[in-house]
């Protein structure tokens, strides 16, 4: 069996990585990342529908929540905190795209937000018994979430878009943007303490992690493909720099999670086992 084993490409490949040092494996990652947004570049003519992509693939991934808790009636390996934080952010930018655009986006945010409140709703009251709340641990409930926000918000009052909008959505803008890039961390943390992943739990993470990259795709080969005049459109001061940051951050935060989620989908296994330390 052993045998077998190193004689599958994948396998070898896998363990190929693992042997390299860390400035080999950042330079591996980063000539991949590459490629895909090349691929994408080439295959996609309107790069706008790289975030409409985005969007469509977390209301994706929000209905296999509700599949999974419907099925299994048990919500383990769920954080509440994530799911909050998810609602606050989609909220205000449903906000936004109601009073700025008012579009394909509109309807993705609609759905994926109501699913989002669906399933906070299941684990507070229907399946709470089986929440993980002891690993759900990334700090205290309510004063996380409040130390989340609030920075979040505070950064907005300074660094925001420049554009012709209302003050006061430009400052919403840029606080959901803000604080969609840190809304996964206390799902991180939870995978991490527990480090065997179910396949559904498994599925809605990477396909955060796959909206991530395509919303951080179509922000990059638009600055590229304008010569950088999307920045310029954007505004002046910090906030184009910190619009790109917030996107990036997003995707590197959960590359480490997708690149195990398919390495075991190819290796056969349907639970997603984490070294630790990874998330």
């Amino acid at each position: 069996m052993k045998g077998k084993a190193t004689k599958n490409p994948i396998f070898a490949f896998t363990i190929w990585i693992r042997r390299q040092p860390p400035k080999m494996k950042a330079f591996l990652a980063t000539i991949s990342g590459m490629a895909a947004l090349l691929f994408l570049r080439m295959v996609v003519e309107d790069h706008n529908n790289l975030f409409v992509a985005a969007e469509a693939v977390h209301a994706l991934g929000t209905f296999v929540l509700i599949y999974k808790l419907t099925k299994e009636k048990a919500c383990a390996g769920l954080s509440l905190k994530s799911q909050e934080l998810t609602a606050i952010f989609l909220a205000v930018r449903l906000y936004c795209s109601f009073v700025m655009e008012y579009d394909i986006h509109t309807l993705l945010d609609t759905a994926t937000l109501g699913t989002t409140l669906w399933i906070i709703y299941m684990i507070h009251f229907k399946l709470r018994s089986t929440y993980m709340h002891d690993k759900d641990n990334l700090g205290i409930h309510y004063v996380f979430i409040s130390l989340q926000v609030i920075p979040c918000a505070v950064l907005s009052l300074f660094i925001h878009p420049t554009t012709s909008h209302l003050l006061f959505n430009r400052i919403c803008w840029a606080f959901c943007v803000y604080l969609e890039a840190i809304s996964v961390l206390p799902q991180l943390r939870l995978m991490q303490n527990i480090q065997i992943i179910e396949p559904f739990t498994a599925h809605y993470v990477f396909a955060l992690g796959v909206a991530r990259f395509f919303s951080c795709a179509h922000w990059i080969i638009q600055v590229f493909d304008t010569r950088g005049r999307l920045l310029t459109a954007l505004g002046y001061g910090l906030w184009p720099c910190f619009v790109l940051l917030s996107e990036i951050v997003q995707t590197s935060i959960l590359a480490d999670f997708c690149y195990y989620y398919v390495k075991n989908m190819l290796g056969g296994h349907l639970v997603v086992r984490l070294p630790s330390g990874v998330v």
